[in-house]
């Protein structure tokens, strides 16, 4: 294992901004792995710290292959975690929101033109990230259909579902994106937390991520094949939304399945302790996908994603 600096921006009235990266294997830019840009990812950030220790070993013990690199940069925005904050903290901008970058741009802009100049170039990049929503998703891997990717190189993670997204305008900033323009090809990992520790969820991701660097042959290991993957998209998943606002109590949680008219929560009111409302899955009947988490919610606020039962709803 090498440690690299990937990226070093001073600073007038505080210590310098410094980006670390570890590097296995030598040869080619086969595959990086990269944290949080966000300062509540705190879940990515330890898996991330998990796989450097995992692939110092795989290395230690000789099984990474000839001819083959990989990295891992275990976070993109070291000064939003210090502070627990989630977006840069001078300015609230998003780093994720910024790429390719501006050398000569706001501080956002500097740092992701800094990074996304050592990200370029690998065949292979993987970005453990979350979602606008606070909530627990199942351990999925997302990528946007566009022209420079081919969703069936998703399956080799070995996970329940490949989500298959097409791209807004807001995405064309982000490092996945980009990533696909420059020909490296992208995956965004998404697992059951963001701001607390999963140790299952974690330990499914770090799998994935090996059973992906096995089918590229970076490394040798023997190591479960997973799931075979269901490929989705955005319009297969039914929204399931609070018919009042008032404190939430969720019954079901991600992976569960659902039948149809199912109890999933109830909403409780915040001075009497009263059911207010109970939550139906109405005609939906699959499996969760996306559980809300934050305690209180509005009235229509998204509460649960499902992936609709394959024969149809």
């Amino acid at each position: 294992m090498k440690k690299i600096e990937v990226f070093r921006m001073p600073s007038l009235h505080r210590e310098p901004l410094v980006i670390t990266g570890f590097v296995f294997g030598s040869g080619e830019k086969n595959t990086v792995i990269v944290g949080p840009t966000r300062g509540n990812e705190v879940q990515q950030l330890y898996i991330c710290s998990k796989l450097v220790k995992i692939l110092k070993e795989i290395e230690a013990a000789g099984k990474f292959l000839p001819g083959k690199t990989v990295e891992v940069v275990p976070v993109l925005n070291p000064s939003s975690i210090n502070i627990g904050k989630r977006f840069w903290a001078m300015d609230g901008t998003d780093i994720n929101r910024m790429f390719p970058g501006y050398s000569e741009g706001e501080t956002t802009q500097r740092i992701a033109a800094g990074i996304f100049k050592h990200l370029q170039g690998w065949k292979n990049g993987i970005q453990l990230g979350s979602y606008y929503l606070r909530g627990d998703f199942v351990t999925h891997v997302r990528m946007m259909d566009t022209p420079y990717q081919d969703a069936s190189t998703g399956d080799a993670f070995g996970l329940p579902f490949v989500m298959k997204r097409i791209p807004t305008p807001i995405d064309t900033t982000t490092l996945n994106y980009n990533w696909q323009i420059w020909n490296t090809r992208a995956f965004s990992m998404l697992t059951q937390s963001t701001g607390h520790i999963d140790e299952a969820s974690a330990e499914e991701a770090i799998n994935a991520i090996l059973r992906y660097l096995v089918a590229e042959k970076a490394i040798k290991l023997d190591i479960h094949p997973g799931y075979q993957s269901v490929h989705i998209a955005e319009p297969d998943l039914a929204a399931i939304r609070a018919p009042r606002a008032g404190i939430f109590r969720p019954l079901v949680n991600p992976a569960d399945y659902v039948a149809r008219d199912s109890l999933v929560g109830l909403i409780i009111d915040p001075l009497t302790g009263e059911t207010l409302r109970e939550v139906r899955s109405g005609r939906v009947e699959g499996t969760v996908f996306f559980a809300y988490r934050e305690p209180l919610v509005m009235e229509n606020q998204l509460l649960y994603r499902i992936v609709r039962k394959l024969s149809g709803v």
